[in-house]
């Protein structure tokens, strides 16, 4: 059996690659929507990509399973547990098969037995994987998607938080407790192969390590030391993190059927007069990728600055909406990796990319970045207002009293005071700085942040 894992960084998001070396099939597990690498991979071990998996509907990225279908005739498996509202709608003209509980598929001499697994979703479905080939009588590990996570396990409120769905928490997590006493059943030899690492927001507390056991999670993975129903959900369901305003639209187009990538080149403007021009149209939204230190001085009216790092995708989700046209201010290196992040979930209305030699006949904007004893110092005059854009835990591990906490993600709609000198700060100055440019968007004239962010505060 041939066996790679590979990492989204952006989105905290494991695929895997498995494949029978005896007959050259293989199968990628919750595959992501740019694939290429993967497929190269299997192409220099000698397979084929013959199929795909998913674990559920995902809501944090898009699945790359109906593009393998589509481009490449993958047979695809997918859940047909949950009731009527998690059925998948694309599976018209492709070869699928509808797995769920007991169901039992296999890719050459490599056979997966179907676990349905409900919590993080009610159609969450895990994969036990058994080498035949290799001689194996018995399982060697566990496909978990977004049920079991190093240290922690799927979080059932998405559904509440981010799609609207009201009651879903509850019965999510007591669903949850439910698969996870199943769980504690299989032999602690099993690897557990986990959909997300640190960095996904579909857990509270993931950890860094790729993979584990079944043994030592239920050891050590806080949510496996409950006996007591009432106390996990409870526990569950405390101090999860915002929910992204994106999941919903992620998992809607999961389950229809996100739009097979056509590949096509996206113009690149160079001058400002196409630059202009472009920005003038209804409904565009100009994001600039460029380093925040750049930006600060380099601001072009209207436009916000979301830095491409490894927080990059998570902001955009946050920040721009699905029927804006975008512009994407970005730097030769960067181009291909920026368009490839917003289209992992669904940001596909790419107008195109403006090389920054096209700002230079721009009139541009820019904002302060303070010392703690100059934004103290500010904090004192008439007419401001503080604006804290952490997230809630942050808030209530400590802040200014003068300071409104109004969270970075909401805040392109957030209702602020006009006419108002705007201090803001964030936890390190990364996201103070993006919500700097949201501002200036917006149309606050006087915005200045705060160096070092509230980090800074006690040094």
């Amino acid at each position: 059996m041939f066996f790679k894992s590979f990492t989204d960084q952006n989105l905290a998001q494991n695929a895997y690659l498995v494949g029978c070396q005896r007959t050259g099939d293989a199968v990628i597990i919750d595959p992501p929507r740019e694939f290429d690498h993967i497929l190269a991979v299997a192409k220099e071990e000698g397979l084929r990509v013959t199929a795909a998996a998913d674990t559920h509907i995902h809501a944090d990225y898009i699945s790359g399973a109906r593009q393998l279908a589509v481009e490449h005739g993958a047979k695809l498996y997918l859940s047909d547990e949950g009731d009527k509202n998690w059925k998948y709608e694309y599976t018209d003209g492709i070869d699928v098969e509808l797995v769920k509980e007991g169901s039992t598929f296999s890719v050459g001499n490599i056979d997966f037995e179907v676990w349905h697994t409900p919590g993080h979703t009610p159609e969450s479905i895990s994969f036990i994987l058994t080498d035949r080939g290799g001689g194996a009588t018995g399982p060697m590990g566990i496909f978990t998607g977004d049920f079991v996570f190093v240290g922690d396990v799927g979080r059932p409120d998405l559904l509440e938080e981010a799609a609207g769905i009201m009651g879903t928490a509850d019965s999510g997590a007591r669903d949850m407790f439910q698969s996870i006493e199943r769980f504690k059943e299989l032999p602690d030899h099993l690897v557990v192969w986990p959909g997300h690492g640190a960095g996904s927001a579909c857990g509270k507390s993931l950890g860094s390590v790729p993979i584990s056991t079944v043994g030592y999670e239920k050891q050590f993975n806080w949510a496996l030391q409950f006996d007591d129903e009432e106390l996990f959900v409870k526990e569950l369901l405390k101090d999860q993190p915002e929910a992204p305003v994106y999941f919903a639209e992620m998992k809607k187009l999961n389950k229809v059927g996100p739009a097979v990538l056509k590949h096509e080149d996206i113009d690149v403007l160079s001058d400002t007069a196409s630059f202009e021009a472009a920005m003038v149209q209804d409904n565009t939204l100009v994001i600039d990728t460029r380093a925040a230190a750049v930006v600060e001085k380099n601001l072009v009216p209207g436009s916000i600055n979301i830095p491409f790092n490894k927080s990059f995708t998570n902001w955009a989700g946050w920040l721009a909406k699905y029927d804006e046209q975008l512009l994407l201010i970005a730097e030769e290196e960067n181009r291909e990796k920026v368009v490839i992040a917003l289209q992992s979930i669904g940001l596909d209305n790419i107008v195109a990319i403006v090389d920054p030699i096209a700002l230079e006949g721009l009139t541009l904007q820019s904002y302060d970045t303070l010392s703690v004893e100059a934004f103290m110092e500010e904090m004192k005059a008439p007419n401001t207002f503080v604006v804290d854009v952490r997230n809630d835990a942050e808030w209530h591990d400590g802040h200014l009293e003068e300071a409104n906490h109004l969270f970075l993600g909401k805040l392109r709609t957030t209702e602020i005071p006009a006419q108002k000198k705007l201090l803001i700060h964030c936890q390190s100055g990364v996201r103070s700085a993006i919500a700097a440019t949201v501002l200036k968007a917006r149309g606050f004239k006087d915005v200045v942040q705060l160096d070092g962010g509230y980090n800074a505060l006690g040094s």
